[in-house]
C-alpha cells in the first residue's frame, strides 16, 4: 500500500512539473502585456474621447467627438513610436457609407479623421501594421 501512494505521488509530482514547466516556457514575457497608447489631442482642443479600441499590443485606436459642433474625430495611435510603418485611421457613418481615412507609414499616429454628427450612426476603426482594431458603432444606430 505505502508503495502505491509514493509511486501515485511521484506520478502526480511529476505532472505537476511537466505543466509548470510547460506554462514557464510558453507564458508569454513580461514586456508583452498590453499598454493602451494615450490620446494625444490631434482632433482638437473640444475633442474628447467617448471610446476607444486596443489594436493588439501595438497602440489604441480612439473615438472622439466635439459636442459643440456635433462632430467625430478618429485617431490611431502607437503605444510605442518608432520606425515608419504602415498605420489607418477610418471612420464612416449611416449618412456617407464611404469611409474618410489617413493611411500611410507613420512612426507615432494617423489620422485626424473627421465625420458625421453625433446624431449619426459611426463607424471607425484602425490598423498599426497587420494589426487591425475596431470599435463598436456607435450613436443614432437604434
Amino acid at each position: 500500500m505505502r508503495f502505491g501512494i509514493s509511486r501515485r505521488a511521484a506520478a502526480v509530482g511529476a505532472l505537476a512539473a511537466a505543466l509548470v514547466g510547460g506554462t514557464a516556457l510558453t507564458a508569454p514575457p513580461a514586456g508583452a502585456a498590453v499598454t493602451q497608447a494615450k490620446y494625444n489631442g490631434v482632433c482638437g482642443p473640444a475633442y474628447r474621447v467617448v471610446d476607444s479600441a486596443p489594436v493588439g499590443t501595438l497602440g489604441t485606436v480612439f473615438l472622439t467627438v466635439d459636442p459643440a459642433r456635433g462632430t467625430h474625430c478618429v485617431v490611431t495611435v502607437r503605444s510605442k513610436p518608432g520606425a515608419r510603418m504602415y498605420m489607418a485611421a477610418y471612420v464612416n457613418t449611416s449618412m456617407d457609407p464611404d469611409p474618410i481615412d489617413d493611411t500611410g507609414e507613420f512612426t507615432t499616429y494617423a489620422g485626424p479623421v473627421y465625420a458625421g454628427s453625433t446624431t449619426d450612426c459611426v463607424g471607425w476603426w484602425g490598423w498599426i501594421g497587420a494589426t487591425h482594431g475596431e470599435g463598436p458603432v456607435t450613436t443614432g444606430c437604434e
